[in-house]
């Protein structure tokens, strides 16, 4: 019974991308809507992507981290491939992207627009491919463990079933200190069964939405230690058959950053440790900011927990940092950083509409 509903949930999601949805125009709420203003070179690049891509663009914020160049990225649930083709430019051509979807119609058109993105960006050849597979089983796909770098999801882990799947599959593809940066909508209380039963309120991204604080254990439970929370905005239900539904739920759309790191610790502990940024990100000479709390001047040490020294020495940031000090005298618990609880974030407003 329970594989009867998963499967009919799929299908239910495969119509509303495939055929119901026709362009971002169709959308009855601004759940899959960004609007996030993007950085310079990120609006330099979607001025190269193909109308036809852009209007079937149905993400929830900018899933779009630093320091690109030369990764190669896993997009999961990739749509038409917008955000696909904006990572082909920004990896370059020595860097690749995989873009994973489940609905044939989509990828129909994210695979028509190859060559006219490669074209566009003066790559010699396409550096991205697109692979029909449930995010849900991602092990069906023949990717190999610790075979990339970056995984990113725009406003697609709330319309799969079993999310921990998802999870799960991330932390074993990524590589030792590999990232994964996701956006997606999150409510502020466990969603009442029989909402999660509408075919609209699923497709609209908020009924397949998780409770702020079941995500954190979720992703304990798949080896991500200390997500990070970068940003969060509250959404509004313009629609009034969709309000009356939902009644009193508060939904938002947040992004988080996991790392699959080693000797990761359950809480923020304090080491004396600073971070200095050393400016040589290209899009951010100035500074650098990890999440809503850790911000880096170039050439300003800053007191970070043993944790945030670890995502910097671990990951691709290393090359950007010095890490002063190290962990051999434990000070005690690296006090008021972290504010888990995704709608008390004091950055959180109200979107109604976005770039759709």
């Amino acid at each position: 019974m329970k594989e009867d509903v998963t499967n009919s949930t799929h299908e239910e999601v495969q119509r509303y991308y495939g055929e119901t949805l026709q362009s971002s125009d169709d959308l009855k709420t601004s759940a899959c809507c960004t609007s996030a203003s993007p950085e310079g070179h990120v609006r330099e690049a979607l001025t190269l992507i193909h109308p036809e891509v852009q209007s079937r663009y149905y993400g929830c914020g900018l899933a779009l981290p630093e320091a690109l160049d030369g990764l190669r990225v896993l997009d999961l649930g990739c749509g038409a491939g917008r955000d696909v083709y904006l990572l082909s430019k920004l990896v370059g051509e020595q860097g690749s992207v995989v873009g994973v979807d489940m609905t044939p119609a989509q990828l129909e058109i994210a695979r028509t627009h190859q060559a006219f993105h490669a074209d566009a960006f003066g790559h010699a050849e396409s550096n991205v491919e697109f692979l029909e597979g449930n995010i849900e089983r991602l092990d069906e796909l023949g990717l190999a463990d610790g075979s990339f770098d970056l995984i990113i999801s725009n406003c697609v882990i709330n319309l799969a079933v079993d999310k921990l799947a998802v999870l799960r599959s991330a932390h074993r593809l990524l590589r030792p200190g590999g990232e994964m940066y996701f956006s997606d909508i999150y409510a502020d209380r466990r969603i009442p069964a029989a909402l999660k039963e509408d075919p609209v309120l699923y497709g609209e991204c908020l009924s397949g939405a998780l409770y702020w604080n079941d995500f954190y254990g979720l992703a304990a439970a798949a080896g991500f230690a200390a997500p990070r929370l970068v940003e969060s905005e509250q959404l509004s239900i313009d629609d009034e058959a969709v309000a009356v539904k939902t009644g009193e739920i508060r939904f938002c759309s947040a992004t988080f950053r996991l790392f699959s790191l080693h000797d990761a610790e359950s809480a923020a502990e304090n080491y004396g440790q600073q971070a200095v940024y050393r400016g040589t990100v290209a899009e951010s000479p100035d500074a650098l900011r990890l999440d809503q709390h850790f911000r880096f001047e170039a050439g300003t040490p800053t007191p970070v927990c043993g944790n945030t020294a670890r995502i910097i020495e671990q990951s691709r940031f290393s090359a950007h940092f010095d890490i002063l000090g190290s962990r051999c005298c434990h000070l005690g618990a690296f006090e008021g950083i972290y504010q888990n609880d995704v709608f008390a974030n004091p950055a959180t407003k109200a979107a109604s509409g976005g770039c759709c």
